[in-house]
């Protein structure tokens, strides 16, 4: 949910959506440098989550971290954004921070693991009593971004250290683009016992749940409506009542509608967010 008018105003739209569940980004995904969050707002923020039955809620990183780097002034300026990054998360009380972790660029694979690895021990242990998570994103695989596949996922946690505080986000979207074939249910039961074999459902922490508008093992990244794209329905179906998933949040990521500067900080329903929690919800047993 967008934050224009203030970071409280997100849980008053997840409200009138009847969300159970909410992502925001605490700063602008598209700058490096943040406006520090203020005492009032911070408390205004933690008091309408309060008030609501919204729980979990977490944030979305920058998408100009790139921890997978060996460009040395790039990686600082990752680690010391990632930092602040869950510095915000921790203030607001929120479960974690989704991370794309990067592109290794010209790095070998090993090696960029590694220096993912690295970061994430930097970055979790300033903070050794805080309970904010990172939660690795599993990418769609573009280019040389890293995480499209559960090995690179088990390997960056591997080369964490096991730090219990590192979580796992999945977006069906990635999922399809990446090679997982998500549309058929042998495909769907093999890929989550993929998962559970070499990561672990135990890491498993939040779903985001994107059709995907290029097919399987594209490497495309093109969210889509709920039942619009190459997943189709029926997998939906299924994540939506798999037991082993029923206490995890899933979050929508797809397109929302467009309005002009005068009506962004108006709190009002979304007619397409309306649109795909619907069909989400209609798929509930």
């Amino acid at each position: 949910m967008s934050v224009a008018g203030g970071l409280a105003f997100a849980v008053a739209r997840a409200r009138v959506h009847n969300c159970e569940t909410l992502q925001v980004f605490t700063k602008n995904a598209s700058q490096w440098r943040a406006r520090p969050l203020q005492v009032d707002e911070i408390a205004a923020f933690r008091g309408a989550i309060e008030q609501s039955d919204i729980h979990p809620v977490v944030a979305h990183a920058s998408y100009l971290i790139n921890i997978a780097t060996m460009n040395p002034g790039l990686r600082a300026q990752s680690v010391a954004a990632l930092e602040d990054e869950v510095h915000r998360a921790e203030a607001l009380g929120l479960l974690g921070v989704v991370l794309h972790p990067g592109a290794r660029l010209t790095a070998p694979i090993d090696e960029a693991i590694g220096l993912v690895g690295d970061a994430l021990q930097r970055v979790l242990g300033s903070r050794p009593n805080g309970k904010t998570m990172i939660l690795l994103e599993h990418t769609a695989g573009q280019g040389t971004t890293l995480g499209s596949t559960f090995e690179e996922i088990a390997g960056m946690l591997d080369a964490a250290k096991g730090m219990p505080r590192i979580g796992v986000c999945l977006d069906t979207c990635h999922l399809l683009a990446s090679g997982y074939d998500l549309c058929s249910l042998e495909g769907y039961d093999a890929t989550f016992t993929r998962f559970q074999q070499l990561v672990g459902l135990d890491r498993l922490k939040v779903f985001h749940l994107n059709d995907s508008r290029k097919p399987c093992g594209s490497r495309v990244d093109r969210h889509e409506h709920i039942g619009k794209g190459c997943i189709g329905i029926e997998p939906f179906r299924w994540l939506m009542n798999d037991p082993r998933f029923a206490h995890l949040p899933m979050i929508l990521e797809t397109e929302k509608t467009a309005r002009d500067a005068r009506g962004k900080g108006l709190v009002e329903i979304d007619p397409l967010d309306e649109m795909n929690l619907g069909t989400l919800r209609s798929l509930l047993a």
